[in-house]
């Protein structure tokens, strides 16, 4: 049973050393993608939730990202200036505004990711329909654990710096 135990303890090990090496190689390709279009990451992937998740105000964004709302005035700032998004009035409440892709700025986003998303297609299809589910879980599963860690650091405030 120890040698079960212990080849299981090395598998898990070696999955959350993988998951380590895929988050960098995915924090060093949104990097050169934010670079590409002259964005930082944070708000790269600001304008990838508006596109994916549509309209939003910015409290629900600084909600979802775990930023303050301070942080995300900036980041809806930045993309409106580049032409990501567009702040419209609320059809439904005139006092709220939400913030809005620009679909057509976002199309061009999209072509940066055409090669990866061939090649993770390419990848898919090696997996049984089994597979895949069980993958897919596991990324979903994954993010909630990110998500929520992330919102806990957050919620935890700077650190405070010594003074030398």
């Amino acid at each position: 049973m120890s040698r079960d135990r212990s080849a299981r303890t090395e598998l898990v090990e070696r999955l959350l050393l993988a998951g380590r090496a895929l988050s960098a190689a995915t924090i060093m390709f949104h990097q050169a993608v934010a670079d590409r279009l002259g964005l930082n990451p944070t708000d790269h992937k600001c304008a990838d939730f508006l596109w994916t998740r549509g309209p939003m105000t910015a409290g629900e964004l600084a909600e979802l990202t775990g930023l303050t709302t301070g942080a995300i005035t900036g980041v809806i700032d930045r993309l409106e200036r580049g032409g990501f998004v567009r702040r419209e009035d609320d059809p439904g409440d005139r006092r709220r505004v939400v913030v809005r892709a620009v679909p057509k700025r976002l199309r061009q986003i999209g072509r940066l990711f055409e090669d990866v998303a061939a090649r993770m297609a390419e990848l898919s299809a090696r997996y049984t329909d089994a597979e895949l589910a069980v993958i897919l879980d596991f990324m979903g599963q994954s993010c909630e654990v990110s998500r929520a860690a992330t919102l806990k650091l957050r919620r935890q405030g700077r650190p405070t710096r010594k003074r030398r």
